[in-house]
């Protein structure tokens, strides 16, 4: 329609946006549900849930979760793991897939083939237990990062195809004025591949920030838990108490009283710290994402179209 937009298109527009305002109220509502009643009154909590606003506000969660000693330990963890792991694996992983790009590598096919077939298969949990055990990792502060230095296979296949992007006149014209393939790399390739090392940078800090299975298969000292795995046991301790409460309740008193205390009363209680906690992890990759969501559509188009 001249001089305007057609009824269909104003439909579809009206319809698209009624969507996407859903989908983001259904992806945003569990942390904000989480997060007022992380600082609401615990006792008050009892008495139903909230949906939109804390009924009695308090910080003493939060305060609670904060000075902990054991959480912060973990947060260090936890924080010093995804950075170190996050920038070695983003380095070691693009040198890995720029070698993978070159056509004059020699034995291509074979790293093909173990590539994909590691996209597909694993050992398994008891054999990577035992792997672990006979390097000496079990229970070490690099079960954390050693087995996670390498990215995958599906980051070098983002990498190769992002490299073979970059004009091959580049290559030639640097190794005819004799660099080599170490600094083609650094002041050629890496340069031009900021985009995709942001966007896999920003879900390999992700994938490591929320992962508890490491702590859980291969540590058992309270110094190395994870963020992740406290939360995990906050919450499986919260809901054992809570079964407990709904066997022994009008059955026995005593029992029944103790279960009460343990769960906590007044301002802070289990269920209101283990709300905290979660919300205060979620809190440093959400502010990561809008620094890095520039990149990521550029990061991902660079990395899947050659050209």
């Amino acid at each position: 329609m001249v001089g305007g937009k057609s009824l269909g298109e104003r439909t579809f527009n009206l319809s698209t946006i009624i969507i996407m305002v859903i989908l983001m109220a259904v992806t945003i509502y569990p942390f904000w549900f989480s997060l007022v009643s992380s600082l609401n009154s615990g006792e008050d909590l009892l008495r139903g849930p909230i949906f939109l606003w804390p009924r009695e506000w308090t910080w003493a969660s939060w305060e609670k979760v904060l000075i902990d000693p054991g959480i912060l330990q973990a947060a260090w963890i936890t924080a010093s793991r995804t950075i170190i792991v996050t920038v070695v694996s983003m380095l070691y992983t693009s040198m890995f897939a720029y070698a993978f790009s070159r056509s004059y590598l020699k034995g291509k096919q074979f790293y093909v083939v173990i590539g994909f077939a590691s996209m597909y298969f694993s050992g398994g949990l008891i054999p990577s237990f035992m792997l672990m055990n006979w390097l000496g990792l079990y229970d070490h502060y690099l079960v954390y990062i050693l087995p996670s230095i390498f990215g995958g296979f599906y980051n070098v296949i983002i990498f190769n195809a992002n490299y073979k992007g970059i004009p091959d006149s580049l290559f030639e014209s640097a190794k005819m004025d004799g660099a080599s393939e170490f600094r083609i790399f650094f002041r050629i390739v890496l340069p031009l591949s900021k985009p995709v090392m942001a966007a896999l940078s920003v879900f390999t800090a992700v994938n490591i920030w929320n992962d508890y299975g490491t702590t859980l298969y291969f540590t058992q000292s309270n110094h190395l838990q994870t963020l992740q795995y406290v939360i995990l046991r906050l919450i499986q301790s919260n809901r054992a108490v809570e079964n407990m409460m709904s066997t022994v309740d009008g059955s026995n008193l005593a029992v029944a009283q103790l279960l009460n205390n343990t769960g906590g009363q007044g301002l802070v209680t289990a269920h209101t710290i283990e709300l905290a906690a979660m919300v205060i992890a979620s809190i440093p990759m959400i502010i990561l994402y809008p620094f890095a969501q520039r990149f990521f559509i550029k990061g991902v188009l660079l990395g899947s179209v050659k050209g």
